[in-house]
């Protein structure tokens, strides 16, 4: 039997017009709209469009976006001021600067700088102590994304035996986290793990975040399990194609044999992203005003 496709564009849909009507009622309890501010440095063609669509996500939520475009050259005093003044702006709930920075700024000195509770992607390290001990705080996007997408398929994670493959602090190790928060029991592979193809195919859940096309197979995986693909790869392009083909860190097709349920790639972990970023900044802004934190997000 084929594996249950997980759409997390339609999930993604959903979240967002969930947060879109909880901000239309904070901005009636607060009197004003939740803001997001994003700083941009330089003028990477993938991050300009990031920056883009982050922008008018924000505003469809019916929330404020402020966005900041600093030369490639922009000093890390110049940017650390612009940070400084978003986090005494109240007008700001939350603030991402968009990574990777140009090579002379120094990726977590900024991230340092910015105030825990307006760092809306998880990042800052205050966050990331937060959550490892269980206070509320911020997740980055991806994982919290993945987790919601794993808790809307399966319920109740406990007892259940997860496998995160990759262990970056933006992605595997938060991802770990939540899923031993959830009661489940947690490995954390990665390039060094010994045998790694018998260690994921012990496991119920699966997530893979490693940036290497198509690595895991079927052979890889349980009968039944549930795989989670943060993975996103452009293969070279075919004859004729300027494009290379987007794929997973899971070879779908095959994975999809003996999955019990799978996120493609494109449209499964992807579009989550930017729903969740908006669902923190909404969270960020009833927590700067005082406000109950609906439990629709």
């Amino acid at each position: 039997m084929a594996a249950t496709r997980i759409d997390g564009k339609a999930f993604a849909a959903s979240l967002r017009e969930r947060v879109g009507a909880s901000a239309a009622e904070f901005a009636k309890a607060a009197g004003r709209k939740p803001g997001l501010a994003v700083v941009l440095v330089g003028d990477d063609p993938a991050s300009q469009v990031y920056v883009g669509s982050k922008g008018k996500a924000t505003l469809a939520a019916n929330m404020n976006s402020y966005e900041h475009r600093l030369p490639d050259d922009t000093s890390a005093a110049d940017l650390l001021a612009v940070v400084e003044q978003l986090n005494a702006d109240d007008a700001v709930d939350g603030i991402l600067v968009q990574l990777p920075l140009p090579e002379h700024l120094d990726e977590q000195s900024i991230i340092a700088a910015i105030s825990p509770d307006k760092d809306v992607d998880g990042f800052h390290v205050i966050n990331a102590g937060r959550l490892s001990v269980g206070q509320a705080g911020f997740v980055p996007c991806t994982p919290l994304g993945c987790m919601m997408l794993l808790t809307d398929r399966l319920g109740d994670l406990s007892g259940l035996e997860a496998v995160v493959i990759g262990r970056s602090n933006i992605v595997g190790k938060p991802m770990a986290q939540l899923l031993v928060d959830a009661n489940a029991t947690v490995t954390i592979a990665h390039s060094r793990t010994r045998d790694l193809a018998a260690v994921v195919k012990r496991a119920d859940i699966v997530v893979a975040a490693v940036g290497r096309p198509e690595m895991i197979g079927k052979d890889w995986l349980k009968d039944g399990a549930t795989v989670i693909d943060v993975g996103i790869n452009r293969l070279p392009p075919e004859p004729g194609k300027e494009k290379g083909k987007l794929v997973g860190d899971v070879a779908y097709d095959e994975a999809a044999e003996v999955a019990g349920a799978i996120t493609p790639v494109p449209g499964g972990v992807g579009p989550m992203t930017i729903a969740v970023l908006l669902r923190n900044t909404l969270v960020a802004a009833y927590r700067n005003a005082g406000l109950t934190v609906p439990e629709a997000l």
